[in-house]
């Protein structure tokens, strides 16, 4: 097989970047989320340019799921990334995410998922997992607590998910 110079897959990531892009464009202009629409979005929160509290930092040294859902605001859409307020702990933080920290985007009222290769720091073992934050626990709050689902923490701290558990099976 000859040598990508065109490079496909730097341009296939950066046009599902814009789809990030746009959606949360589309809810930063409404302010609101459609339906029963809601986003987990994994970055890597040493990648350049992001900014969260230095307690989020030493919380979460290498990587950190969010989840847009319920209670979010200061949405600002950029061609380089968001800023967002939500709350942890129901302490308020304002966090700057550069679309490419961005390692992951699930919506799972439509089974809707991306994932990106980051350049990760050389400690960082590669995989295809998450930690996942549900709503309401140690993630952001929603206004509305969500029932508990199964293989959700019910001590309130993160649970790793595998991404193969939420791809459908043919």
């Amino acid at each position: 097989m000859g040598q990508d110079h065109i490079r496909y897959d730097i341009l296939a990531q950066d046009a599902l970047r814009g789809v990030i892009r746009k959606v949360l464009a589309e809810v930063a202009a409404t302010g609101h989320l459609p339906g029963d629409h809601h986003f987990f979005i994994t970055f890597l929160t040493g990648a350049p340019g992001v900014r969260i509290s230095q307690h989020l930092k030493a919380k979460y040294p290498e990587q950190m799921t969010i989840v847009v859902q319920h209670q979010f605001w200061d949405l600002k859409v950029t061609e380089a990334g968001f800023e967002i307020g939500l709350s942890f702990s129901d302490t308020p933080e304002k966090l700057v995410i550069p679309f490419n920290a961005v390692r992951g985007f699930y919506d799972p009222s439509v089974n809707f998922e991306l994932e990106f290769d980051v350049a990760a720091s050389e400690d960082e073992e590669e995989s295809a997992e998450i930690t996942a934050y549900p709503a309401g626990e140690d993630g952001n709050e929603p206004a509305e607590k969500s029932p508990e689902k199964p293989g959700e923490p019910k001590n309130g701290g993160g649970s790793v998910v595998s991404l193969d558990s939420f791809r459908k099976k043919n």
